[in-house]
């Protein structure tokens, strides 16, 4: 499966291969990031993204089929995503897809960018359906029993911000460099977590919902109010939002209990770009082993954006007997719990 990802400011393709439930082989993984292009306005400039994939993705593609060690022919099926993400570059990657699907006369697979993200540990370490996914990133946070390839059951989601996008204001807030994410974490890593207090927003509040915006105020505030250390603040907030992912979390792992009765050991799987810090990690996986959960965290370089995470959410729907028609739109938004809904075609005899 050929793989291609551009949903944001990563141009990435990739080349896997296997067969569900997995774990997959990943021949080739190339990824271009733009981080260097952005870094100058602290943030990702949409216009600047679509334009820098239109440039590159060709290269990258055949990058990808040369380290992989096979022609566009040897494919099975050209994966891409098709949403959620910023427009411009969804389209570049999806038309790009596109025209090799139809030039080379393989099927089309329109990949939920977050499915890629659900489907990693798959990939990675063949976990068995159904399991428990805490998917954190810099626009989305949520927490879902994942069945099938296309089959998600969501427990909660945030009220407001994502927990990537919380890491991102306050590296602003701090004046810590782009990337602010993993610059924050850092920063943490040599800061007093107990210096600054700071509100929990929903903690100990029932179901599996989430909300950072009000501790996103409370870090401006305290910034704004006179000189504060910057490694004690970054230690501070990442404290709360560890806090508020673990009690969301252990609600939802009491639901998908409740939910799936006859699972003996059941997982929790943690994807998107927040999964690779490692705090985060560590506490989720005390948090899992007290509740008798496995835990399974994707390597660093398969939580951020990549395209074989892609490939193989493309190969796991092509598995399944799901094609999709060459005129599939792109798409902005695209709720996880939605992401089969009804854009596919079934292929006879496949499976």
């Amino acid at each position: 499966m050929l793989g291609i990802e551009t949903s944001c400011d990563e141009t990435a393709a990739a080349v896997v291969r296997g067969f569900p439930p997995g774990p997959g082989e990943i021949l080739a993984n190339i990824i271009f990031s733009q981080t260097e292009a952005h870094a100058p306005y602290g943030g990702v400039v949409p216009e600047i993204a679509s334009r820098a994939h239109m440039e590159i993705l060709d290269g990258v593609v055949e990058q990808a089929l040369k380290d992989a060690k096979v022609s566009l022919a040897e494919i099975d099926a050209i994966a891409a995503t098709a949403g959620p993400g910023l427009i411009g570059g969804v389209m570049v990657g999806l038309t790009t897809a596109k025209a090799l699907a139809l030039g080379a006369g393989k099927p089309l697979i329109a990949v939920n960018h977050l499915a890629g993200h659900a489907l990693t540990a798959r990939l990675t370490d063949g976990v068995a359906f159904p399991y428990l996914l805490l998917l954190i990133s810099g626009g989305h946070c949520q927490l879902l029993a994942v069945e099938g390839p296309d089959r998600f059951r969501l427990y909660g989601t945030t009220q407001d911000d994502a927990a990537g996008e919380a890491f991102d204001k306050v590296a602003k807030l701090l004046r810590l460099p782009y990337p602010g994410g993993p610059n924050v974490e850092v920063a943490a890593a040599q800061g007093n977590a107990k210096r600054y207090p700071l509100p929990r927003p929903l903690l100990g509040r029932a179901g599996a919902d989430f909300s950072f915006s009000g501790l996103k105020t409370a870090m401006r505030q305290l910034v704004q109010s006179g000189a504060v250390d910057v490694n004690d603040a970054a230690a501070s907030f990442q404290a709360a939002v560890i806090d508020i992912l673990c009690d969301r979390t252990g609600n939802a792992l009491a639901l998908f209990g409740r939910d799936f009765p006859e699972i003996e050991t059941p997982s929790l799987v943690v994807a998107g770009g927040v999964a690779a810090n490692v705090a985060i990690g560590s506490a989720l996986t005390v948090l899992a082993e007290s509740h008798d959960f496995n835990i399974r965290i994707p390597p660093a370089r398969l939580c951020t954006d990549n395209a074989a995470m892609i490939g193989w959410a493309g190969l796991e729907r092509f598995a399944g007997g799901a094609a999709d028609p060459i005129d599939v739109s792109p798409r902005a938004r695209w709720p996880l719990e939605r992401s089969g809904s009804g854009e596919s075609d079934q292929r006879q005899g496949a499976g």
